[in-house]
């Protein structure tokens, strides 16, 4: 814990003296204390609440779709070869298409609004919980699943009791980084199909050539990335105990 600390400290007093040495204006990069009194001020005061609320919505929305997508099929490409065989070429052929790319057709089939950003958070959510769902149950002992069938135990107990648990701290580290994930495209959602969360703010703040602002939501959109990074991580922790 000290390491991070030390180095975001040292961060923070570079970034003081470049501001007060006049090395950088405060145009292009506002200084520590004012963004930090500007950042608290929209949150307790202004919209910042609002934008944030509805950006996260929007990030666990598509979230929930692309975790109850690639769970299964995870799970279906890990046992069938046939499957496997069959999906994974268009599974990593769909992660060459950028985002930004497939967000105007979203708005083109689904319109504006919830609907094609929380689709567009789903699909980068749903490749790095496919991918460690596959890892996970790949890796599991053969010897513990095949003791199990001797003993009897059926498909469902064997998912349940066996498969699951062990195999749930890659398929976690997979929902980690999805969800933190969510937040990126959501904000991406937002450039292109509008809405009213972080990514529309930022949208206006260019415009107006409002440094601090951009910055102040920065910040927040770094401080949900890591909210969310945090609580999967805490999941873990309690499912390792």
């Amino acid at each position: 814990m000290l390491p991070p600390l030390v180095f975001g400290l040292a961060v923070l007093i570079v970034w003081d003296l470049a501001i007060r040495t006049g090395a950088v204006d405060t145009f292009y990069l506002p200084a520590p204390y004012d963004l930090a009194k500007y950042f608290v001020d929209e949150l307790l005061h202004g919209d910042l609440r609002d934008y944030t609320k509805e950006t996260v919505w929007e990030a666990l929305a598509g979230s929930g779709m692309g975790l109850g997508v690639a769970l299964p099929l995870g799970y279906l490409i890990a046992r069938s070869d046939l499957a496997a065989s069959a999906l994974q070429p268009y599974v990593a052929a769909s992660q060459a298409v950028p985002a930004v790319a497939l967000a105007p057709l979203l708005a083109l089939w689904l319109g504006y609004g919830l609907l094609p950003i929380a689709v567009l958070c789903a699909l980068l959510v749903f490749f790095p919980i496919l991918v460690n769902t596959v890892l996970g149950l790949r890796s599991l002992d053969p010897d513990v699943m095949g003791a199990a069938r001797v003993d009897g135990v059926g498909w469902w107990g064997m998912l349940w009791y066996i498969e699951l648990p062990l195999a749930l701290p890659s398929i976690l580290a997979g929902v980690r980084n999805g969800f933190t994930l969510s937040i990126t495209g959501a904000v991406v959602g937002e450039f292109v199909m509008g809405g009213e969360g972080l990514g529309q703010l930022l949208s206006v703040q260019r415009q107006e050539a409002d440094t601090i602002g951009l910055f102040s939501t920065l910040v927040m959109l770094a401080l949900l990335a890591a909210g969310f990074y945090g609580v999967i991580r805490l999941v873990e922790r309690l499912v390792q105990r």
